[in-house]
Formats: C-alpha cells, structure tokens, sequence
C-alpha cells in the first residue's frame, strides 16, 4: 500500500518539501494526507494545488489522519516535541536540521526513535549525493592512503532580511527554550556534517575533543563565522572554516588529505576530485530522502545462512549457540519442577 504522509511546517522551506512531496506522489511513491503549519498556509506558483486538509495543530493532523511518515520543517526549537509526538503516533520521521538544539534533547529524541522501533532521517540532503557516496568509498578503500586531515571552508553571505525571517533566526534561545542558531549550526551544517562522514569513513574513531571560535558581524546572538577544530581518537583532525559574511562566494569545500593522495569534493553542487583526477567533475545523482525513509520502512529484514542454521537445529535437537553459530547467545534455560518453574 502507497505510504501515507503529512507535512508539519508547510509555510517557509517546508513549501521545498511540498515540491518534492508533490513530484514523489505524482510517481506513485506515496500519498498526500495532510498539511500543518501555525500560519495560514502559502500558495506556492511552484507546487501544484492540493485539495488535502490543513491544521494549525500537528496532534489534531496525528490524531486525524494517522500518516505513516512525516516531514517535520519548523522552527528548531520545536522539533523534539513535535518529532516524539509523531514516533508515539507511530510515524517514521524526517526531521529538518539543525535536528535538536541540546545534548538532553538528542538523548530523549534517539530514545524514542528506539523504544517505538521507528526511524529517523535527518535533513542532510548532500549526504544522499552520488559524489559524497563516491568519496567516501575512496576513503575507506584507501584509495588516497591513511587520511593525514579533513577540512571544510564555505563562505556565504547573508543580509538582514535572513535575521528578520522569525523570531528564532540568529538567536541562542526563544521563550525560554534553546534555539542555538549560528552558521555551522544551521545554513552551513552540511559542510561540517560532510566533514564528520568523512572521518568516518577513515576510521577516525571518537571524537576527543573540540575547539570552537565563534565571531558575528551584526547584532545578533549567535555567530555568522566560525572556526572549529576536532581532533579524534589517534589525531585525526577535522577543522571547519565558514562564514555568512564572506568577500567572494565558497559554495563549499571539503578537502580530505591523505599520504597517497587528496580529494576535493563542493558538496552543494556534487563537484568531485579524486587522487588522479587534474579537475573538479559533476557526479550526477543524489537519492531523495523522503523516498529512502519510505524504502526503509517497507525493507523486508533478510538473515543470511538463516535456513542452514534452522536445519542443522532442528536435524540435531541443538540450539544455535551450540554449535558454533557467530551471532548466537547462550540460551536461557528454565528447569520445570513438581508445578514451579525455576529460572537460570
């Protein structure tokens, strides 16, 4: 059955979801339920009409329509409690960046994810990019030596008017709850995030500690510039240079060194170079997110060698776990006497 899903947050850069939404339907991925947004809803000239009904509530939108995903794109502060509100209701989620603003609300929002046995997807569109699948593929096959460093450099600029959007922009909190805005927060997360998949790829381990340099050039409450520098167990460093008050346009850089070579990949327009490449060249392909949260809900679970494992059980009266089966646990066992069960 074609899933179900809704929008919360239709207004803004949720009339980008709409887009995608629509051209998702039309090739018959999923279904339009319903829409939600504390403000009337915009018509967008971009995005065919929808005769779906629209709440200013995302609980009435829950209760009313039961979709099987949601796209959640409002406000940062409101993300946790509107994204446990749909994991409760049974929803599959993706959820816009920033994600959550705090340490304590990353926890309560994984705990959820994992107690309703729902998933999660955040917004970081440049990871479902050909180009990033492919450098990161060179990294961990070592096509470019031990990784030596991986930095990230972006330089924007944004006016006034992008502070004066809502309420929340540019700040650290809003009504008492935490928004934590700022450049490597928000507009360009995506660099460091690159940067953080990267360092996986390589093997980098945990991270052990970061150094941060937060400027602004405005009165605001958070930073348009920023310098930040993580050095991961065995010395990996990852450093971030970004700014929203750049002299001349970086789209975004992410620059991996290795002792056998190096790679450059601008991650908004999935321009790649690899060890032996003498250029920059556009990988096309990127895979939507909605579409791979909605495959990975309807993804039928396959355990390889499974059958073999039932037979040798059942042609020898054993249990997995004795007879060498690499993901088995040892059994526990409940001795039956004279009416009352015993447990070890």
């Amino acid at each position: 059955m074609t899933p179900a899903v809704a929008l919360i947050g239709a207004n803004g850069h949720g009339r980008w979801h709409r887009r995608r939404i629509a051209a998702l339907q039309s090739a018959g991925v999923l279904r339009l339920v319903a829409l939600a947004d504390v403000h009337p809803i915009e018509p967008d000239p971009d995005a065919p009409a929808t005769d779906v009904p629209a709440f200013t509530d995302h609980r009435e939108l829950l209760a009313a329509t039961r979709p099987d995903a949601v796209v959640i794109c409002t406000p940062p502060h409101t993300h946790l409690p509107i994204a446990l509100d749909a994991l409760a209701a049974g929803c599959d989620v993706l959820l816009e960046k920033p994600p959550v603003p705090t340490l304590d609300d990353h926890r309560a929002l994984l705990a959820a994810v994992r107690a309703g046995g729902r998933a999660c997807q955040v917004g970081f569109q440049a990871l479902g990019s050909t180009a990033s699948a492919l450098l990161t593929e060179a990294i961990a096959g070592h096509a470019l030596g031990p990784v030596t460093g991986i930095a990230t450099v972006a330089s924007w600029r944004r006016d006034d008017a992008y502070y004066a959007r809502s309420q929340w922009a540019g700040r650290r909190s809003v009504g008492g709850r935490p928004v934590v805005d700022g450049v490597l927060v928000n507009p360009l997360a995506h660099a460091l995030m690159q940067c953080l998949v990267a360092a996986a790829a390589a093997g980098a381990g945990a991270p052990e500690r970061i150094e941060i340099e937060r400027y602004r050039t405005r009165p605001i409450e958070v930073d348009d510039t920023a310098f930040a520098r993580i050095t991961f167990a065995g010395g990996l460093r990852v450093t971030s240079a970004v700014t929203l008050a750049g002299e001349d346009f970086i789209a975004g850089e992410v620059l991996v060194g290795g002792t056998a070579g190096r790679a450059e990949l601008e991650y908004p327009t999935d321009r790649l170079a690899l060890p032996g490449d003498t250029e920059r060249r556009t990988v096309p392909g990127r895979e939507d997110l909605l579409e791979n949260l909605l495959a990975h809900r309807g993804r039928i679970r396959v355990i390889r060698g499974i059958n073999a494992v039932l037979r040798q059980a059942a042609g020898a009266a054993a249990l997995p776990s004795e007879f060498g089966v690499e993901w088995a646990a040892p059994p526990r066992t409940i001795e039956i006497e004279s009416g009352v069960s015993s447990h070890s």
